[in-house]
């Protein structure tokens, strides 16, 4: 290990790991609201798109924490961004359930991870594929989706108007798609550089 590089423990018990552990439980708490009874109203949105918010907000903490508190545990390194996966992937394919987001595009996010997963395993003992911009950019814009997405139909038609919000959603799904393909594309291609040149 060299100098300045952080410390990783095998501890499961941090604070860090524990908004990583209430991250996954909320995905089902989500999925309940959204899918459990009858359509959900505006009312039963509003509160999926403040505990996907939520949930979202601890992937941004947990990470600062860990290194703010010198808490990196190798549990949190495989939990973090599992946790993350499993949320958009979840609220994703609520989405399509209701209708209101094609399977296709779950299937190509679904994809993306399931890859990128796969290959970052495969040359683990090779190295370290450390996170990309545009992995980075890609959650964002991924979370940014969903939230939309959540957002009551009522409010985004008096907010943009019918057309202009259908646009919009559309314009704004196609670039999640392109920058989940882009930068699952650019894991692959780090993994075979790691590959060749180790």
């Amino acid at each position: 290990m060299t100098s300045g590089a952080p410390v990783v423990s095998n501890r499961i018990v941090t604070v860090s790991n524990a908004l990583t552990g209430l991250r996954l439980l909320l995905v089902p708490v989500v999925l309940g609201v959204l899918l459990i009874g009858d359509e959900p109203g505006t009312n039963r949105r509003l509160i999926a798109l403040a505990v996907f918010i939520a949930a979202a907000v601890t992937d941004r903490l947990d990470g600062a924490l860990a290194r703010s508190r010198g808490e990196i545990t190798r549990f949190g390194v495989v939990a973090d961004p599992i946790a993350d996966k499993v949320l958009i992937i979840a609220v994703f394919a609520a989405l399509a359930q209701l209708g209101e987001l094609s399977w296709w595009v779950v299937g190509v996010v679904c994809t993306r991870e399931v890859v990128a997963t796969a290959v970052r395993f495969a040359v683990v003992r090779r190295g370290v594929i450390a996170a990309a911009a545009s992995g980075k950019a890609k959650t964002v814009v991924q979370i940014v989706t969903a939230s939309v997405l959540l957002v009551p139909g009522s409010l985004v038609t008096t907010l943009m108007g019918e057309a202009a919000g259908a646009t919009f959603v559309t314009a704004l799904v196609a670039v999640m798609l392109i920058l989940t393909i882009a930068s699952g594309a650019e894991v692959v291609i780090r993994a075979w550089r790691v590959g060749r040149s180790r």
